[in-house]
């Protein structure tokens, strides 16, 4: 059995009480390095197996779990964030099924969330934003061609951004050019949730700047959009002069 499970946006204690307790019982773990909070392995027993995926390829992963499997033992295959975001599971469920593997995925708190948290935001304000779009700079490695920052910057939502610090005077370029005003707010988040978590509020027009003066190049999450300002209008669903399935408004 293979357990593909998400490791939370960083800090040990955010990952889910199932997903500790499958690492707690697990023979192998294949887990992707270069991003989890290495601390989440204190959760392995004594004995177990531990790979670091950062080192391996596609087909080296599944030779590891073809091998648990033969030796009838679990493993847990431990992603970053939540795994159905540029988590690269899709391409191992396929290999799970050609094996005749049985696997089952267990949710993680992504960046996102953990980003929110530590700028206390919410994503969806009245009258501001109800749309909140997640999506990457484009790099080396290509996107559609209606994903491009350009074109999905027209809406003016909510954008939260992984993979793009490295590329950031493009991308500030690219979400000016397609329509939010240099003056937008905007924030990167550095390591959401972990001891050295970092945060930088700006504009647009100088995220930039901000990204370059304080050595920011990965392990962060650019945010931008009129969320992170100051005007929004009140919820309706807690308006004393709205109706609701549970309360009448009052006059």
């Amino acid at each position: 059995m293979v357990h593909f499970v998400g490791a939370g946006c960083g800090a040990p204690d955010l990952i889910t009480v199932r997903g500790a307790r499958l690492l707690s019982e697990a023979d192998v773990i294949i887990y992707a390095g270069s991003l989890v909070n290495p601390s989440l392995l204190d959760y392995a027993k004594k004995g177990c197996e531990i790979h670091d995926s950062a080192y391996m390829t596609l087909e080296q992963v599944i030779g590891v779990i073809r091998e648990a499997e033969a030796a009838g033992k679990t493993t847990v295959r431990l992603h970053t964030g939540e795994p159905s975001i540029y988590g690269a599971v899709r391409e191992q469920f396929d290999e799970m099924d050609k094996l005749g593997v049985e696997y089952d995925v267990t949710p993680g708190v992504s960046a996102f969330g953990g980003a929110a948290a530590a700028l206390k935001a919410e994503f969806t304000l009245p009258d501001v934003s109800q749309t909140v779009i997640i999506t990457r700079m484009e790099g080396r490695t290509p996107v559609p061609e209606k994903e491009k920052i350009r074109s999905l910057a027209a809406h003016q939502a909510t954008m939260i951004m992984y993979l793009s610090t490295g590329l950031v005077q493009g991308l500030q370029r690219e979400l000016i050019a397609g329509g939010y005003p240099p003056e937008t707010p905007a924030a990167i988040v550095y390591k959401a949730s972990w001891p050295d978590q970092k945060v930088f509020r700006c504009k647009l027009e100088d995220l930039a700047a901000t990204a370059e003066e304080n050595h920011l190049t990965k392990l962060a999450l650019i945010l931008v959009g009129g969320f992170l300002g100051d005007k929004y209008d009140r919820s309706k669903l807690y308006d004393p002069g709205f109706t609701t399935e549970f309360r009448e408004a009052e006059k």
